[in-house]
């Protein structure tokens, strides 16, 4: 136990050389006085003792009693070790002069009525100075080690907690693009195999392209233009879907989370009204304004209480809020709005660039967070 711990004795020597700096205001004169003098034994004292001390208090003391809550005795024991050390200490002094052929007295200027008071007050003080300085970063060192363990717990909480949302959300996707290619089937074949053929490519695209945090905007853009074109082939005639995607430059150069802007768009598809008489609408405009992503989507609904579109529990909406929180926290900005006929969401979300391959093993990171 305590061989894991000889990285502590060059500390604790430099520790007590700063010391003897101060009191010198010299380094080169500190360092002849303990090197080259007897007074390398008081030196010696005052660096072997407290570090036996120190590791005594954390290595027995800290596990015996003061982790197990035990805190009175512990007290009691770390107090009766600083004084026993101290006691322990004060023959260095008389050890140092006897080396010179001195006295005491001499050698330290101290008076014979206070001299082991004198000693004792001295090695009392550098022990308790040691014992709290050593407990100090003790405690630093277990609250940085609790910090990481608590991100590492975080994170990985995290990374399950959005693998689970992910997975939540693509049999959300499959039975509704499934049913749609079932309507279409009935309702003319040649459709139908035009449908087939797109999704298709959608599962392609989940199964095997999406598997990364971050991918290209270029293939989230490219996915969404299919489901589109997929749904408007089961929509009635009079439903109008409207779709703007400005040209955006370097958009395989932009990365975004899978799914996030696919699921407001599925949704309009979803809870778009049905009214057979009067029109039905979905809009939709996608840009990309510096490194931010703007989405705007708007749908029709009917005054009914089946229009209602965020439920306790539901896996749309609720899904990608939430996956918004832990991916984009502080760099997204939803607004979601139901008035008495449409539905409207607004999306603004801070991307980043990804790696962009610049050679046959390097690769260059453009930017690594959100601006």
């Amino acid at each position: 136990m305590f061989k894991n711990k000889l990285y502590d004795i060059p500390f604790w020597i430099i520790y007590n050389w700063l010391w003897w700096v101060i009191a010198y205001g010299n380094p080169v004169k500190a360092s002849l006085a303990i090197f080259t003098t007897a007074y390398f034994i008081k030196y010696a004292f005052f660096v072997v003792l407290p570090i036996l001390a120190v590791w005594f208090n954390l290595f027995v003391l800290v596990p015996r009693y003061m982790e197990k809550g035990r805190f009175r005795a512990y007290t009691f024991a770390l107090v009766g070790t600083t004084l026993l050390t101290s006691v322990l200490i004060v023959p260095c002094y008389y050890l140092t002069a006897a080396a010179m052929g001195k006295t005491v007295y001499d050698v330290f200027n101290t008076d014979k009525e206070d001299c082991l008071v004198s000693f004792f007050t001295v090695a009392f003080s550098a022990m308790v100075t040691d014992m709290g300085m050593a407990m100090s970063i003790k405690l630093a060192q277990d609250w940085l080690h609790t910090k990481k363990r608590q991100q590492l717990l975080e994170k990985e909480k995290l990374e399950t907690e959005l693998q689970f949302l992910k997975n939540q959300f693509n049999p959300h996707f499959l039975f509704n693009s499934i049913n749609s290619i079932f309507f279409l089937i009935h309702k003319n074949p040649d459709m139908a195999s035009a449908s087939l053929a797109k999704f298709s490519a959608l599962l392609r695209y989940q199964l095997y392209e999406c598997n990364d945090q971050q991918i290209p905007l270029s293939k989230e853009i490219a996915y969404l233009q299919n489901f589109i074109e997929l749904e408007r082939l089961r929509q009635n005639k009079n439903t109008s879907v409207q779709v703007h995607i400005d040209p955006i430059k370097e958009s395989d150069q932009w990365g975004i989370s899978p799914f996030i802007i696919m699921t407001f768009v599925e949704n309009a598809f979803k809870h778009v009204s049905k009214e057979s008489e009067g029109l039905n609408w979905i809009n939709m405009q996608l840009r990309l304004s510096g490194s931010r992503l703007h989405l705007m989507v708007s749908n029709s609904i009917a005054d009914t209480p089946e229009a209602e579109v965020i439920r306790s529990g539901g896996i749309g909406l609720n899904n990608v809020q939430r996956r918004l929180d832990l991916v984009y926290p502080g760099h997204h900005l939803l607004q979601i709005e139901k008035k008495a006929d449409q539905f409207e969401v607004r999306l603004s979300l801070e991307l980043t660039r990804l790696e962009i391959p610049v050679g046959p093993k390097t690769t260059e990171r453009l930017i690594s967070t959100p601006v």
